[in-house]
Formats: structure tokens, sequence, C-alpha cells
């Protein structure tokens, strides 16, 4: 009956322990499950912000570019104007030379 009961004692005691180890175990394993979804969260908030930075950054280079071209286009007109109004010059010149 001693033997029985010490087996019975010992078997609890290894279940208990078992138990608490897997107990244990399970903790850690969602400690470690927190800790890397708090991990990917924070590395996929650090990728937005680059990326908004990045997008901003373009945003603003295109804008400048597309101030420069027009300024470029407004050149360009006046340049145009100039010509026409020499050409118009030189057509009045030519119509009073023919005179």
């Amino acid at each position: 009956m001693k033997k029985i009961a010490v087996s019975l004692v010992l078997a609890a005691s290894l279940g208990l322990a078992a138990c608490s180890g897997a107990e244990e175990a399970t903790t850690e394993a969602a400690d470690a499950t927190a800790e890397a979804t708090t991990e990917a969260a924070d590395a996929a908030v650090e990728g937005a912000d680059a990326a908004a930075t990045d997008a901003a950054a373009a945003t603003a280079e295109t804008a400048d570019k597309a101030g420069e071209m027009a300024d470029a286009a407004g050149e360009a007109a006046d340049k145009a104007g100039e010509a026409a109004a020499k050409a118009g010059e030189a057509a009045d010149a030519a119509k009073e030379a023919a005179k």
C-alpha cells in the first residue's frame, strides 16, 4: 500500500512538474509572440514613415521641376513674341521699301 501511495505521490508530482513546465513554456511562447508582433508593427510603422517621407520628397522635387518647366515655357513664349514682333517690323519695312 505504501508503494502505491508513494507511486501516486510521485506521479502527481511529475504531473504537476509537467504542467508547470508546460505553463511556463506557454507563457514564454506567448511573450515571444507578443514581442515579435510588436517588433513587426514597429517595423511596419517605420517602413510607412520612410515611404511617406520619400513620397513627399519626390512630390516636392516633381513640383520644383514642373515650376522650372513652366518658367522655361514662359521664356520660350516671350522669345516667340519678340520674334513675331521683329517679323512684323520686317514686314512693315518690306512694305515701305516696296512703295
